[in-house]
């Protein structure tokens, strides 16, 4: 780890943290509270994700739902209209309705075969995003003087990654240049966020053996076709197993490459003060 006490870390002249978790634990309400406190630099993979690795797929999926409409038809083809995404640090819609869902078209699913080619298009997005790790920081301190910087991932950095893996190389270069934190939630939140998501499920990117596994597994409890899946009712289905499935993999990623936070720790957080020491404290804890 780059800093290896709280006293490295509460000395540092430039502080570099990576946060990972599952949804709704306050990876982006940190790095939002820090932006706005003036010195830190807010990198959100997401948002990285959304504009320079799957923007033109976003678009294009937009203008091939509005070709369907003769009048947008010939107002497109004559370059009379433009639309684009507006994706932003806080609503990152356009990008999971790229994700889709599989299961039956008249219910707005797609197909297996192009729902995981839009997965894996996700995942290597998401591998170059992370990479991109390193440009922005340097980029943070030479183009906008920020002495500080924050990395906001997505859940689904742990789908990419092999924490057993000492030579893994996204965890690598990640370590090399920023403290990993896990956002750690507990038993209530779990259950709490398996409720929001049935009230409005919402696609997600998963690593493709486990879902291969669980649309499999699905298809046989359920004893349905491909075609006739309900996309919601899969994709709540499978969202428990996700959870059960990440929970090891952020709990291996921070003992062998970072520290843990509680996400009641972090709701207490309400100024830089209080990040510094909530990390100092979890350093002295390792």
């Amino acid at each position: 780890m780059i800093y290896n006490s709280a006293s490295d870390w509460l000395s540092a002249p430039n502080k570099r943290v990576l946060l990972f978790a599952m949804s709704g634990l306050g990876k982006t309400y940190l790095s939002s509270m820090l932006r706005a406190q003036g010195d830190w630099f807010h990198y959100s993979i997401d948002y990285r994700i959304g504009t320079r690795y799957m923007g033109e797929a976003i678009a294009d999926n937009a203008k091939a739902q509005a070709m369907k409409i003769p009048f947008l038809r010939d107002l497109l083809r004559s370059n009379s209209i433009y639309i684009g995404s507006n994706i932003s640090f806080d609503d990152l819609k356009p990008m999971s309705s790229y994700l889709g869902k599989p299961g039956d078209e008249t219910k707005g699913g797609l197909s297996w075969d192009e729902y995981t080619h839009r997965q894996a298009q996700f995942q290597a997005a998401e591998i170059a995003a992370l990479h991109d790790t390193g440009h922005f920081i340097a980029r943070a301190s030479r183009l906008y003087q920020y002495p500080h910087f924050i990395c906001d991932t997505g859940g689904s950095i742990c789908e990419w990654v092999d924490a057993d893996d000492p030579n893994d190389p996204v965890l690598t270069d990640l370590a090399s240049k920023t403290l990993l934190v896990w956002i750690e939630g507990s038993e209530a939140h779990q259950e709490e966020l398996i409720k929001r998501f049935d009230r409005e499920p919402k696609p997600m990117s998963y690593d493709p053996v486990f879902l291969l596994a669980t649309w499999q597994a699905y298809l046989a409890e359920f004893s349905v076709a491909p075609e006739t899946v309900d996309p919601d009712d899969f994709i709540r289905w499978a969202f428990s197993k996700a959870l059960a499935h990440r929970q090891p993999r952020y709990q291996k990623m921070a003992e062998k490459w970072g520290i843990k936070v509680s996400m009641d720790a972090v709701a207490n957080v309400k100024d830089t003060a209080g990040f510094n020491a909530m990390i100092a404290e979890a350093l002295e804890r390792r």
